[in-house]
Formats: structure tokens, C-alpha cells, sequence
């Protein structure tokens, strides 16, 4: 039936279909669009004129699927009732601010109930197994009783995560992906330090001290959230060593 219509107008054959109605109303009035696509269709093979130069991808998972990157990950559906709701202090969120590049990173670590900011320092790159110590060694640093758990990403720096786990004695769940706001806290921190190190910043030049004099800064700044109190002040009791 379609070989009864006149070829289709040069325009058509070189354009991608969407662009097709707009010159058409203009260049063949009298040349229904769907027949013209349908023709143009017919005559080409379709895809060949496309800008890409291939036909529309068929995904390779259905949707909502998403290959798991990091081995045995236990989500944060998962996590307890005291951490969603910051009653109880030692529930932590983490994640990377990464430097110009992506050749550096600083690691952040913010307490939920306090906002109280730590910054492993990554002075050689951010690598599984460069994160997994220098999580786990700042972690060890703090009393137990706010090393409850730890809430991060599916990043794959994580996927040593099980490490960190066992070296620090910590619980540790992965937020879904595409969801920031499940690490709120920790998003809010990371726009705070974005103050101190803008992005596209050569993060490698700063030593573990520079780190602790940011962190610090930031642990004594009063905080809207916390009804203008200091995150040192929320939880500086429960740093203190056991008498």
C-alpha cells in the first residue's frame, strides 16, 4: 500500500522523525506526517538515519533492576529504628567528596543525632582497598558506644565494607541507589565542606592535620538543626575516655 505514495521529501529521509513535523507543515502541506513517517520508514532502513546510527537500545535488565556491585550488601531497610529517628547517638553516615578529576577523595563521617563531622584522610587515592583502613581506622578511635552503625551509598569504594565491619566493630547498611536523602545529614555536611574545598580542588594536598582543623571548625559551628547548639557540645561526653 505505502508504495503507492510519492517518495518521501529529502528533508525527511536526512532528519530524525522527530524533527519531521515542524519542516513538514511547512515544505509538504498536503503530505499527511504519519503517512510521510510511515513511508519513510518503509523505504530506509530507519535506524541507518538516525544521528546515532544504530536502532533504539533494548535494555539489558528490566526496569528497576541494577547489577550489585558491592558483595552481600544488607540495606537500609534493614537498619534500626533508633538510627531513622536520631534518638539514640552512634548511628553514622558516610560517604566521598571527590576531587578534581576523580583522582582524590576525602572521606566524610557525620553522626546523625549530633551532626559531629569526621574526615578520614585518603592520601593515596580511593580505591576498595584504600577506604576499607582508613574507615575503619577512624572508626576504632571512638568509644563503643557510638559505633553503633554506619549508613553509606553503593559506591564501589565500599566493597571492602565487610572489613570495616569486623576491624571496627560496627554495623553497616547501604542506602538504595539514586537516593541521597536516605544519607540527609550526611549531604548537608558534604555542601558544608564544599566551603572549605570547592569542587575541582586537588584534594591530595591536604594532610590528615589540614582534615582535623576542618572537621574541628565544623563540630564547633552552631548549627540551625540542632537548636544553634555545637556538635561538640551534643555529644562531646560520649567522646570522653571511660574513667
Amino acid at each position: 500500500m505505502l508504495n503507492t505514495f510519492e517518495p518521501c521529501p529529502p528533508f525527511v529521509q536526512a532528519e530524525k522523525p522527530s524533527n519531521v513535523h515542524g519542516a513538514s507543515s511547512m515544505s509538504t502541506p498536503d503530505l499527511p506526517i504519519v503517512v510521510c513517517v510511515l513511508a519513510w520508514r518503509v523505504e530506509t532502513r530507519a535506524a541507518r538515519h538516525l544521528r546515532t546510527g544504530r536502532a533504539i537500545r533494548k535494555p539489558s535488565r528490566k526496569a528497576g533492576q541494577r547489577k550489585n556491585r558491592i558483595p552481600g550488601i544488607v540495606n537500609i531497610s534493614q537498619r534500626p529504628a533508633e538510627a531513622k529517628d536520631r534518638a539514640v547517638p552512634g548511628h553514622w553516615e558516610g560517604d566521598l567528596i571527590i576531587g578534581k578529576g576523580n583522582q582524590s577523595a576525602i572521606t566524610t563521617l557525620v553522626e546523625r543525632s549530633t551532626g559531629y563531622t569526621m574526615l578520614p584522610h585518603l592520601p593515596d587515592g580511593y580505591t576498595p582497598e584504600l577506604v576499607a583502613p582508613a574507615l575503619a581506622g577512624k572508626i576504632q578511635t571512638l568509644p563503643e558506644a557510638v559505633r553503633r552503625s554506619l549508613t553509606w551509598d553503593q559506591g564501589t569504594e565500599m566493597r571492602d565494607w565487610q572489613q570495616v565491619k569486623i576491624a571496627a566493630d560496627i554495623a553497616i547498611f547501604f542506602a538504595d541507589p539514586h537516593s541521597p536523602w536516605q544519607r540527609g545529614t550526611n549531604e548537608n555536611t558534604n555542601g558544608l565542606l564544599r566551603q572549605y574545598f570547592p569542587k575541582g580542588t586537588d584534594l591530595l594536598v591536604f594532610t590528615e592535620a589540614d582534615l582535623d582543623r576542618v572537621a574541628a571548625e565544623l563540630n564547633d559551628r552552631p548549627r540551625k538543626r540542632y537548636d544553634y547548639a555545637k556538635p561538640d557540645e551534643l555529644i562531646g561526653h560520649l567522646l570522653l575516655p571511660a574513667a
